[in-house]
């Protein structure tokens, strides 16, 4: 029953945010460029303590921030982690990585495979100075086969497999994806498995090593092309452009505007119709040479040809506008500028205006992962090189300021 009006309400209870899922649990991420630090990233978001352990000098990615754009993809993916440097070379380097190991639950990398075990800091090393440890490793081809010693980078295991061969337009040479797909999907699918390692670990109390080799993490993201490829019994496909990969779904196509390009994919003959009917051409819903998905397939060009014509007479935004009012799958392509500045994702706080110390006021991304009941962590901003030495070993391993000092002056710190 209601009170009535202007009677006192009573007070709705607020709910208290709940701990991010992560917290308390302690990583190290030796990660470097971005498929490890992007991993540690989505952990620290997550509500993990993640310590950044660089090298001398810092690590690949902040010694790019002096060539062009290259500091704000280290801002990007480090934010809310912890920053030391260690020299892993000298032994008083591997001893004090060994006792941060004896504390932490997780210790994160993507270097060549074998790397850390001629550093005397593999995983069976590790492993016998705390069996609880989780070692995750992420790599381009793996830590096993004839590919593992292979040089891997995004742009190398684009090729590899097969994204570049199907990238771009048919008369053309082939093209990389513009984003670091490789990179990016081996680094959530290493945090999948490191975090799938955890839970074990709450039933078992032990450890593992995990790993994710990045050659197999974008495989099935070529699902389209790969379903042409059987279809045509072996046959090497041409490059698609902006159709279909498997040229199984018309239209779907970037179309032009007068002021810049839509992208529309009709899935269906809902679509199709919805499509029409913005176009005000719904006699072409009654034609048999587009009756169905089949039929539009094998006119393909025609299809194209006609909602081009259709397109090139609006605006893009104003386009837009009247295929989401029809229900019609679609989006302008924008560029980096419009992306950025995104009035949804600032306002579900994935991507927010941050004061950085080094940078100024730049965009940041938040993560991605969601937690319903807490609250999004505040974007603390990527440190510089060793900013929370005192923290770190200070505070958390319990050096004294002497300490300190001596490992500074061996060239340890």
């Amino acid at each position: 029953m209601g009170q009535d009006e202007g009677q006192p309400q009573a007070a709705v209870p607020q709910q208290e945010s709940r701990a991010l899922p992560l917290a308390g649990v302690t990583v190290l991420d030796l990660g470097q460029i971005y498929n490890g630090p992007y991993c540690g990233f989505l952990l620290a978001m997550a509500g993990a303590r993640v310590i950044k352990v660089e090298p001398p000098g810092g690590e690949h990615l902040r010694r790019r921030g002096s060539v062009g754009g290259g500091a704000l993809p280290f801002a990007m993916l480090n934010s809310n982690k912890q920053f030391v440097t260690i020299n892993l070379k000298t032994p008083a380097g591997l001893d004090l990585l060994k006792q941060m190991v004896a504390r932490a639950d997780v210790l994160l990398e993507n270097f060549a495979p074998g790397a850390m075990d001629r550093l005397g800091a593999g995983f069976e090393v590790l492993s016998q100075i705390n069996p609880r440890l989780i070692y995750a490793q992420g790599s381009g081809y793996g830590l096993s086969g004839p590919n593992r010693d292979k040089p891997a980078m995004d742009l190398t295991v684009q090729a590899m497999t097969g994204i570049m061969s199907i990238t771009g337009f048919p008369d053309r040479p082939p093209v990389k994806a513009g984003p670091a797909l490789c990179d990016f999907l081996g680094g959530v699918h290493l945090y999948g498995a490191l975090v799938t390692a955890l839970f074990e670990r709450e039933r078992t109390g032990r450890g593992r090593l995990v790993e994710v080799a990045m050659q197999e993490a974008v495989y099935a993201s070529l699902s389209s092309s790969l379903g042409l490829w059987y279809s045509t019994k072996g046959a090497v496909p041409a490059r698609t452009g902006n159709q279909h990969g498997g040229l199984a779904e018309c239209p779907y196509n970037v179309y032009p505007t007068q002021d810049g390009h839509l992208a529309i994919i009709c899935v269906g003959e809902a679509h199709w119709h919805s499509l029409l009917q913005a176009m005000g051409r719904t006699d072409l819903g009654a034609d048999q040479r587009y009756a169905s998905l089949k039929d539009r397939v094998a006119r393909m060009a025609e299809v194209d040809e006609i909602v081009s014509a259709f397109t090139a007479g609006f605006r893009r935004d104003d386009l837009h506008a009247l295929l989401v009012r029809h229900r019609v799958p679609c989006a302008p392509v924008r560029d980096l500028g419009e992306v950025a500045t995104d009035a949804h994702m600032h306002s579900r706080r994935a991507l927010e205006w941050v004061d950085h110390p080094v940078l100024g006021r730049v965009v940041l991304p938040n993560s991605p992962l969601r937690f319903d009941g807490s609250d999004l962590p505040q974007i603390d901003p990527a440190g510089e090189i060793g900013r929370d030495t005192g923290a770190v070993f200070g505070d958390w391993l319990g050096f004294s300021a002497t300490d300190i000092e001596r490992l500074h002056a061996e060239g340890v710190l």
